[in-house]
């Protein structure tokens, strides 16, 4: 009898789903940690530097700063915890905003048929991107460095071609912007304070995404095939369909950020988005995203975005030179990997 218990104990003791972890335990193996560490000590920083840091019109500007870069960040750090990445994100959104802008204007179309028209060039471009990755077998980084540098060219050449000129014409008074203008580009008032609708926009896509990666199949298939593409093939994971359907959600992302920078502008610069994507990706990394694929969380995403529209606007508040802000970005980035890559170790040693 006692021999029996023993073993039973014993058994116990090396099952880890036997284990019951602590609150403590469970919120150090969580990927977001070092992110919200990270965006309490910028707060609490900014609010102690800057006097007007903490005004509810400055919430609202630290709010929108942080969305625009949110909304592309959550995507992209799906697809890094998928094991890839996508460098072609910054200039895709502007090139998802030329299209939606000249095909409306040079068909004199009603706004929402250029819309729609983008919506599907820009999808395009994201199951390319999958579809080159899955049938070449080349790393990610040399697909989308290729995808990035066409859709650069194809910015500027085609725009200077059909406009004359780098930047696309107003299509302001034209059927249906005033519409498009309401989903993508207009303003909520709460509590007197202005609030844009593109924080609506990104704290949708992270319900949306965490719902994802922790309550479907698909979610599975992401950590999966970010562990190990082959481990993940062998066990019925289909990894190629996994990992187009990812860059097309960054494309979604990307068509819902053009469209915010058409409509919010009226215009839209060519050359716009070039670099943007080292800010996504390194939002993704800030909020725990592994390099190396399989570990990472939506939430953590978007604190990382978060911290950089708390140090963009912050800086500015302080009235510094906006030259540190990439300083500050450098530091947080290598400061976040660091705290993070010593968290997940407690964590695996727990």
């Amino acid at each position: 009898m006692t021999a029996t218990s023993s073993t039973k104990e014993s058994a116990e003791e090396l099952d880890e789903r036997l284990v019951r972890r602590s609150l403590v335990r469970g919120a150090m193996s969580r990927p977001e940690l070092g992110a919200v560490v990270g965006a309490l000590a910028v707060f609490v920083f900014f609010s102690v530097v800057a006097d007007s840091f903490l005004e509810t019109s400055s919430l609202s500007t630290v709010l929108y700063a942080s969305s625009t870069i949110g909304i592309m960040a959550v995507p992209v750090a799906l697809l890094m915890i998928g094991g890839e990445f996508d460098l072609s994100t910054g200039v895709m959104v502007t090139s998802s905003a030329l299209v939606s802008s000249m095909f409306s204007y040079q068909m004199t179309a009603n706004v929402w048929v250029g819309i729609g028209v983008s919506l599907l060039v820009t999808l395009a471009i994201g199951v390319f991107n999958g579809v080159m990755l899955s049938r070449t077998k080349l790393p990610s980084f040399i697909i989308t460095l290729g995808t990035f540098l066409m859709l650069t060219g194809l910015n500027l050449g085609l725009t200077k071609q059909i406009s004359g000129t780098v930047s696309t014409k107003s299509i302001s008074d034209m059927e249906g912007f005033p519409a498009a203008q309401k989903v993508f580009a207009s303003q909520l008032t709460l509590f007197d304070v202005d609030f844009q609708v593109t924080i609506l926009w990104w704290f949708g896509l992270v319900a949306v995404a965490t719902w994802v990666l922790l309550r479907t199949r698909a979610g599975n298939w992401i950590f999966a095939v970010g562990g190990g593409s082959d481990a993940a093939r062998a066990v019925g994971v289909p990894v190629a369909r996994t990992k187009i359907g990812l860059y097309m959600g960054v494309a979604l992302a990307a068509w819902i950020s053009g469209q915010h920078l058409l409509f919010n502008y009226d215009v839209v610069q060519s050359g716009e988005g070039v670099g943007n994507e080292l800010i996504y990706i390194a939002a993704a990394v800030i909020g725990g995203c592994l390099l190396t694929g399989g570990y990472g969380s939506a939430v953590g995403a978007a604190v990382g975005a978060f911290i950089f529209g708390m140090t963009s606007k912050g800086i500015v508040y302080a009235q510094w030179e906006p030259d540190w802000f990439k300083f500050f970005l450098g530091a947080m980035l290598l400061l976040a990997t660091l705290l993070n890559a010593w968290i997940r170790k407690r964590a695996e040693a727990s």
